[in-house]
């Protein structure tokens, strides 16, 4: 579906869903004592300029049952309004919603959307191959404990590009981070069945996650020291050889800190690999706390931009790990707006999280934190005296609204 064209998804009540004037999302995600929580009142919608950050603003729509409205969204430029990717993204709203409206304009530069119920289940969604699938996992690991039913769904498209954090990283440190908020279970999974790199795709990601009614807070201030390093090495459609030489170069940086290094090669063969050749490396550091820090990087795709050398791609994903463990905090810079969510959706209880440098992404997220759910971090800057320890640490403190997953009672 073209997103320059009119599509107006709408999914219509039954007739004993709700009283009339009461909005669905209102009911099923406002914490205690939140304005939108109570029958009588509506909660007024946001409006914002532009593209960016639409993904944040969705999320933070459906937890807090506030309608936003996004004006202008490429509207000077030659192909105006939603692209493509976009508008894959916000039919995977419409369809872990139950209740959901979303209004778009004939050119897709306004987008209105009044969020539903959140109702999870089994479901399967095609991605848009101009984006990895991790850029539409991100916001499901932040929906998916607020579920009616656990969701369990099927995601297709690209599972590791040069733009997004890859599935094998979302693996590896959003789920630990999950758990610790309290989100663990048997039906806690995240698995690639199939690979598939840019420009085609083909690759396929189960993801399941377990509902929960409340989250934990947590204390989260001291990462600890680096334990060991693991790493997938992944190649599709090449040279098998290609993952040993990315091994290879990516060791010979890391084995002069740490002699505990175990990095996968992951080679698919057949209809498990996609329908583009590609190769790249993802590594995540493991701390004595259990902290975990990654770093990744992907070959270009086919026919775009010059060939890299798999031993070049090693030894600078290598680098970039380094790099990322400088930054230091007890949670690395990709999953940071996730943290700080879950911290704000908690128990209204004190939550600490020790992180590295903001990035800008976080920065707006803190700001959208703001107009959601009117909750504001402290945020006390921690100079680093060790020469050990790295670049400046950023304290975050907040006490959590207390939001309930009002529909996990519900049988």
């Amino acid at each position: 579906m073209s997103p320059r064209s009119l599509f107006l998804f709408q999914t219509t009540w039954a007739r004993w869903a709700l009283p009339r004037g009461i909005s669905g999302a209102a009911i099923a995600a406002a914490p205690r004592g939140w304005p939108g929580g109570s029958m009588a009142s509506q909660p007024h919608s946001l409006s914002y300029v532009g593209c960016n950050f639409l993904r944040q603003r969705l999320v933070l729509s459906t937890l807090s049952g506030r309608p936003v409205k996004i004006r202008k969204i490429r509207a000077k430029e030659e192909n105006p309004g939603l692209r493509d990717f976009e508008a894959s993204f916000i039919r995977l709203i419409d369809k872990v919603t139950n209740g959901s409206r979303i209004e778009i304009n004939q050119t897709g530069t306004t987008l209105y959307y009044q969020p539903g119920l959140l109702s999870g289940g089994v479901l399967e969604h095609d991605c848009s191959p101009h984006r990895s699938i991790g850029y539409y996992l991100e916001s499901l690991l932040c929906l998916a404990p607020f579920m009616k039913h656990p969701l369990r769904i099927v995601l297709r498209g690209v599972t590791n590009d040069q733009v997004d954090p890859s599935v094998d990283v979302l693996k590896a440190t959003a789920l630990p981070l999950l758990k610790k908020f309290g989100i663990d279970g048997e039906g806690f999974e995240l698995k690639i069945t199939r690979r598939g790199m840019p420009p085609k795709g083909g690759g396929e990601v189960i993801f399941a996650c377990p509902v929960r009614k409340v989250l934990r807070p947590i204390q989260f201030t001291d990462p600890g020291k680096i334990k060991r390093i693991r790493g997938t090495a992944y190649s599709v459609r090449v040279s098998p050889q290609i993952a040993n030489r990315i091994v290879d170069s990516a060791r010979s940086i890391l084995n002069k800190f740490i002699p505990d290094i175990y990095i996968y090669t992951d080679h698919m063969k057949g209809s498990s690999s996609g329908k583009s050749p590609g190769f790249g490396l993802s590594l995540v550091a493991e701390t004595t706390n259990g902290t975990f820090l990654s770093a990744e990087l992907a070959s270009n795709p086919q026919g775009q931009g010059t060939a890299v050398l798999p031993e070049e791609l090693g030894l600078n994903c290598a680098k970039l790990l380094l790099e990322e463990i400088y930054r230091g905090g007890c949670v690395d810079s990709t999953n940071q707006s996730l943290v700080l969510l879950l911290m704000t959706l908690g128990q209204p209880d004190v939550s600490k999280v020790l992180l590295g440098p903001l990035s800008p992404y976080t920065i707006e997220f803190l700001r959208h934190l703001r107009s959601f759910f009117q909750i504001m971090f402290k945020i006390e800057t921690k100079p680093s005296h060790e020469e050990l320890q790295g670049g400046e640490k950023v304290l975050m403190t907040c006490v959590g609204i207390g939001f309930s997953n009002l529909s996990k009672t519900i049988k």
